[in-house]
């Protein structure tokens, strides 16, 4: 699911260039639902194509709940695949479905193989059974995207690999100066040759919640990456849920865009034992701007370093049930448990 940017559409090239400059990437074996008019609060989604035929029906009630939850209107269906019968069944379902909810579809296509094909085509030229060819390298969307700074990768596979970090001497770095944050932690929370000492450890986590805080607003002001030592004494505070909320707690529509760097900047370098929290604020990050995408492979990362982390479990279920941004309160800082009391 992501948000509708406001583009004129005229004709169904300028849907397909529509589709990669929403999500970050082609689409292939997928369903997409295209939000059309002026009404910002709806949404556009892209769901993979079912493998068994008896899960088509499931994929339809799905989508036309994301249309009816989001007061959608107007709409365009696009089916990317190169079994035709698959798709003329998605895409005469769905249409049927939407417009059963009230929903005026606009246009529905097929797409395979730089060719679109109308999939309620009639027998006049603007429909030919071979398909129209296209191509989207030139089309205006694709040079204002250039313009605009905004990546397409090729495929969702691409983008899910674009999360995972490349330069082992970077993340072995950052694990170094983790390490050393963790000793710091384990001696601020002992005693001189005692036991575990349960106040030591909640002054050292308090301590750092209000570092958390300063380094996220510095960074959200002036962009600057975090060095080795910042990162790996972040990623190690945040193990602790009530120092990771202190940087949730600093997320908001305005800021998104920028939080977006920074943890998918700490994600591309974090170590695998530490790489649920920054994988969960990216994810977050992603979905409040609308990057219904990122925000899965950012929550598919969380669940690879560890299953059950429950933000990634709220996210998941944000994202299912196409939950609009617009709803989103940002945490407020009362409310955090570390500073309580």
């Amino acid at each position: 699911m992501t948000t509708t940017r406001n583009l004129t559409v005229t004709s169904p090239v300028d849907l397909l260039a529509v589709v990669p400059g929403v999500f970050g990437f082609h689409p292939d074996e997928s369903v997409v639902l295209l939000a059309l008019g002026a009404d910002t609060s709806c949404c556009h989604a892209r769901v993979d194509l079912p493998e068994d035929p008896a899960e088509t029906q499931a994929l339809v009630d799905h989508l036309v709940g994301v249309g009816r939850r989001n007061g959608l209107q107007h709409a365009a269906v696009v089916v990317y695949s190169d079994d035709e019968l698959k798709a003329e069944t998605v895409g005469d379902r769905l249409c049927a479905g939407l417009e059963g909810a009230g929903v005026d579809v606009v246009e529905t296509l097929r797409v395979d193989d730089g060719r679109w094909f109308r999939i309620d085509a009639c027998d006049g030229p603007c429909c030919p059974p071979e398909g129209t060819p296209y191509d989207l390298a030139s089309h205006r969307f694709t040079a204002q995207a250039v313009l605009d700074g905004r990546i397409t990768l090729g495929s969702r596979r691409e983008l899910a690999e674009s999360l995972i970090g490349t330069d082992l001497e970077a993340i072995d770095a950052v694990g170094e100066a983790a390490d050393a944050a963790m000793d710091r932690f384990q001696a601020a929370a002992r005693l001189p040759l005692g036991p575990p000492a349960p106040d030591g450890a909640r002054a050292h986590l308090v301590r750092e919640g209000k570092w958390v805080r300063h380094r996220v607003r510095r960074y959200l002001a002036d962009g600057d990456p975090l060095d080795d030592h910042d990162a790996g004494r972040l990623l190690v505070a945040m193990i602790a849920v009530e120092v990771r909320d202190v940087a949730w707690a600093e997320m908001s529509r305005t800021t998104a865009e920028r939080h977006l760097s920074l943890w998918r900047d700490l994600v591309r370098r974090s170590p695998m034992e530490l790489l649920a929290a920054p994988a969960a604020l990216l994810g977050f990050a992603a979905w409040l701007t609308g990057d219904g995408a990122l925000a899965w492979c950012a929550v598919e990362r969380c669940q690879e370093a560890e299953p059950g982390y429950r933000l990634a479990g709220l996210l998941t279920q944000a994202l299912t049930g196409a939950v609009s941004p617009s709803s989103w309160r940002p945490v407020d800082h009362s409310d955090l448990t570390l500073f309580a009391g």
